[in-house]
């Protein structure tokens, strides 16, 4: 019996080895010998089988359906595999052919439009649309980084793994792929993004000027600091000023804020005045500051050096015309020159905040308001954001102007700001509301209202 047996095994081990010799061979297979290697009993033969490239599409289609796991696989990394056999895997119960299916595809998705006529490249983009629904994270990961850097990937595809529940899924397409436009980025800013894909969209290589916007008016602490630490983000030099108001609170864009290219006179005389001793050093050294910001920020730290107040300030403004050789002008008599100009204009309050002359500023709305300095200085000490926008509105600035006043003259935390109405620049209180909260200040210093 025991003969019987290893006779058995020998012939069927020989058949083994011919079928394993002839799929390996390197000459073309025969209809015939293709389709009895598809049904041979030893599954490492059909999986050989399942690898060749020169097989008929219907001997490939037949094995998609091979139960064997590895055997399918094989078929889903087959480039010549017909397009029905990889619409087919795309369903596969296991993951890994799925995987392996989604890699090939993604080599193949380039040039495919999303109304491709052609029925094979159809079926083709069919089964990529299925790969990026897939409910295993790791296909799609897989599908999403290999079209990542794909110039003409189906655009509808990058957009349906870009909005992906999974950040591992998203995050290279959002940093990567030339095929999201700024429509396609501040549709995500704009709506509920996982968390890190605000972060992932700042750090790609060109971040234009409405999608910079669209981040740092976020609460994305993690994605501003990306975005400003990103050289390539193009930041508009007031959404740096709107960030400058938020930055004595957020320590963690201290850093990119004094690293970043191009920085402005105020807006680096601004950093000058809270950021780490350390950094401050580095903001003193810049080698690309021009002479006017060189002395700007040398002046800031002085006085930050000092620690002086107010007064101090002015001293110190005071002694360095006079070692120039200059006459010190009043501050009344300068704010008399300003408004007889007709120089009262957002610029110069913006200039006047940057140079921290908050004396100066105080007397300036004085004098265009038409209020006495007196009540002007309570409605600063006081912190009353309705009442600083309420002087911005009676010297004729704009909201702009006054949310600038209300950060770094009246020093109003940035929750408080009082800020205009949502998608405009208009002030958000009515006119009568505005006459009414100067009026109110005016019983508070013991004035006669008017």
């Amino acid at each position: 019996m025991t003969r019987v047996v290893n006779r058995i095994l020998s012939a069927f081990r020989r058949k083994v080895d011919d079928a394993m010799q002839l799929v390996g061979s390197k000459h073309p297979l025969n209809y015939e010998q293709a389709r009895d290697l598809a049904s041979h009993q030893d599954p490492e033969v059909r999986r050989l089988l399942a690898g060749r490239s020169d097989l008929p599409p219907e001997i490939l289609y037949f094995l998609a359906e091979d139960p064997v796991p590895m055997v399918r696989r094989q078929i889903a990394a087959n480039e010549s595999a017909p397009a029905q056999a990889d619409f087919h895997l795309a369903g596969d119960a296991d993951p890994s052919v799925r995987g392996d299916l989604a890699q090939k595809i993604a080599r193949l998705a380039p040039g495919l439009s999303d109304d491709e006529r052609d029925r094979l490249r159809r079926i083709t983009y069919e089964t990529l649309q299925l790969l990026a629904r897939d409910q295993i994270t790791r296909v799609r990961k897989i599908l999403a980084d290999a079209l990542k850097d794909v110039a003409d990937a189906p655009p509808l595809v990058i957009r349906q793994l870009a909005h992906d529940g999974e950040l591992a899924v998203a995050s290279p397409i959002l940093e990567f792929s030339p095929v999201l436009s700024d429509e396609d980025l501040l549709d995500i800013i704009q709506g509920s993004p996982i968390s890190g894909a605000l972060s992932a969209i700042s750090r790609r290589r060109e971040v234009g000027t409405r999608v910079a916007d669209g981040i740092a008016r976020t609460d994305d602490i993690e994605a501003i600091t990306v975005l400003l630490s990103n050289p390539r983000a193009q930041i508009r030099e007031e959404t740096l000023d709107m960030l400058l108001d938020r930055a004595p609170d957020v320590e963690a864009w201290h850093a990119p804020f004094v690293h970043r290219p191009q920085l402005s006179v105020r807006a680096a005389t601004r950093l000058a005045r809270f950021v780490a001793d350390n950094l401050l050093k580095v903001l003193d050294q810049r080698q690309d500051f021009d002479a006017a910001t060189k002395a700007a920020v040398a002046a800031a730290v002085r006085r930050r050096v000092e620690d002086a107040g107010a007064d101090m300030v002015a001293f110190r403004r005071a002694d360095a015309q006079k070692a120039a050789g200059t006459a010190v002008e009043p501050v009344q008599s300068r704010v008399a020159r300003v408004l007889a100009n007709g120089l009262l204009t957002d610029k110069m309050v913006q200039d006047a905040l940057a140079e921290d002359d908050g004396d100066f500023v105080i007397h300036l709305l004085a004098g265009g308001s038409g209020l006495s300095a007196n009540r002007v200085g309570k409605i600063v000490s006081t912190q009353s954001a309705k009442g600083i926008v309420s002087l911005a509105w009676k010297c004729g600035l704009s909201m702009q102007a006054a949310e600038a006043l209300q950060t770094r003259l009246a020093r109003i935390p940035p929750a408080d700001v009082l800020r205009s109405r949502p998608g405009t620049r208009a002030f958000p209180m009515t006119q009568d509301e505005m006459s009414w909260q100067l009026e109110f200040f005016a019983s508070m210093v013991g004035e006669v209202s008017g």
